[in-house]
């Protein structure tokens, strides 16, 4: 059972005997913020500053993943040379290039 069906049981089961369905909703909602606010307590992002923190590591986090696309593009460019000019290399020395040069 996940946690949103125990709740609603729990919630189910209280107004059986006799809580209103408003007051039940409320502690509810209380206790999900108080959770979502311990949570982010114990994460560190509990200060003002935070959302700004989550900014800057987002953008720092995109900076990254663009760097790491670029870097393996620019592999992936540079072992295609290798190879083209290693098969021309090769054509050459097949087709007697050196020969030519004599």
């Amino acid at each position: 059972m996940s946690n949103g069906e125990m709740l609603a049981q729990l919630i189910g089961q209280a107004e059986a005997e006799g809580a209103g369905l408003v007051t039940l909703r409320a502690i509810a909602e209380e206790a999900g913020e108080l959770g979502a606010q311990r949570a982010l307590t114990r994460l560190g992002l509990a200060d003002a500053g935070a959302a700004k923190d989550m900014g800057e590591l987002r953008e720092l986090l995109g900076a990254w993943r663009d760097a790491k696309r670029s870097a393996l593009k620019a592999a992936f460019q540079w072992a295609g040379r290798m190879a083209a000019a290693l098969l021309l290399v090769g054509l050459a020395v097949k087709l007697g290039f050196p020969g030519w040069l004599k």
